[in-house]
């Protein structure tokens, strides 16, 4: 839940909407914020970027002076569905930081100006926020965060029995030397195993040259765990550490991920690595609603929050409708998985800016 704003009155608000920013100014507001996420980071705008070529907007509202909003919109102009501002692209975060109420309505109003300058179809910001003209977008998508235990024995018992059961199975396979963990994967092996995943899920992936932007703009804040079958990898999960939590956030995984539990293993040992480290969050990620992904994390006992999104129209006079229950998408969903592995690695790529 967003935290409450206050209405200011004092000095007036000076606004800028620039494609650069002051990253250490811009990044020390977004820590110092009660809502500011991984993906409100100027270096989530310069991955997409260099990934994509999409430019990202960086608008700033400032009282005397010193910022008291922020709100990142990223460009993007997608064959297929045409040109959108999105807070933030390729994420499921961002939205306006704002100190107070007039400095979100500032931040809003230079939004909408850009968007229609710059004549796309809607502005999406994933977050809430009550405001006028904005519409609400919500009953898609569900997201998935609970404390971390720092004690193991206590957070193995806060895990249901069932999903708690599959857990020890993949500790003792591990005792037994079945299983191995490490957590410094390389980004070319996470690529070829997320890559394998999506093209079973009818799915296409993301350009590699992604992976190779955010461990950049994020070197401290990234880390690749691996888990290993009798030495061959079976699973690979990227994850993001923010203040005080880890966010694991792209998986890979081969076909043998889920007989050899390698899925358990590997959320268990981020957990438990996090916490280790003084970490006191695990932020599951966002999931569609009544999917696979949405009733795995269930079993682990992390109770649902559905996510609502703000979206001001411009061009367009209905909601966007970029899922895989949407009839434009489900026929390309089910065929995608035939494609042979090397074409849809080719393939994948010139599609997935489509879908930011």
């Amino acid at each position: 839940m967003n935290a409450p704003l206050s209405i200011a009155s004092g000095p007036p608000l000076s606004v800028t909407c620039e494609t650069q920013c002051d990253s250490a100014e811009w990044d020390g507001f977004v820590h110092a914020h009660p809502d500011g996420t991984f993906f409100h980071l100027s270096g989530w705008g310069k991955a997409a970027k260099t990934a994509y070529g999409y430019e990202t907007f960086y608008i700033t509202v400032r009282r005397e002076g010193a910022l008291a909003g922020v709100l990142p919109l990223t460009w993007a102009r997608t064959p297929l569905l045409g040109a959108s501002l999105i807070s933030t692209a390729f994420s499921v975060g961002g939205g306006p930081l704002a100190n107070d109420d007039e400095a979100l309505r500032a931040l809003l109003q230079a939004a909408e100006k850009l968007g229609e300058d710059n004549a796309v179809h809607y502005i999406e910001c994933r977050s809430d926020f009550e405001t006028e003209n904005w519409r609400m977008q919500s009953g898609l998508h569900a997201g998935f965060a609970t404390e971390l235990l720092q004690n193991e024995a206590d957070a193995l018992t806060a895990i249901p029995r069932k999903r708690r059961a599959e857990i020890r199975k993949a500790i003792d396979a591990a005792h037994k030397g079945d299983l191995t963990v490490h957590h410094h994967g390389a980004p070319d092996l996470f690529y070829r195993l997320y890559a394998q995943s999506l093209h079973r899920l009818g799915t296409p992936v993301f350009p590699r040259r992604f992976v190779s932007a955010l461990m950049d703009a994020f070197s401290k804040e990234t880390e690749i765990a691996v888990v290993e079958h009798h030495g061959e990898p079976v699973a690979a999960l990227l994850s993001f550490y923010f203040k005080d939590t880890v966010l694991p956030y792209y998986i890979g995984a081969a076909e043998q991920a889920r007989p050899t539990r390698a899925f358990d293993f590997i959320y268990w040992s981020v957990m438990r690595r996090a916490a280790e480290k003084g970490y006191g969050r695990f932020d599951f990620g966002r999931s569609k609603i009544n999917t696979g992904a949405y009733a795995y994390k269930k079993l682990w006992g992390i109770e649902p929050h559905p996510l609502t999104y703000r979206i001001r129209l411009i061009r367009d006079e209905a909601l966007p409708d970029i899922n895989a229950s949407n009839p434009k998408f489900a026929v390309f969903s089910k065929l995608w998985p035939r494609l042979p592995g090397f074409a849809a690695n080719r393939i994948g790529p010139l599609l997935a800016p489509n879908f930011p």
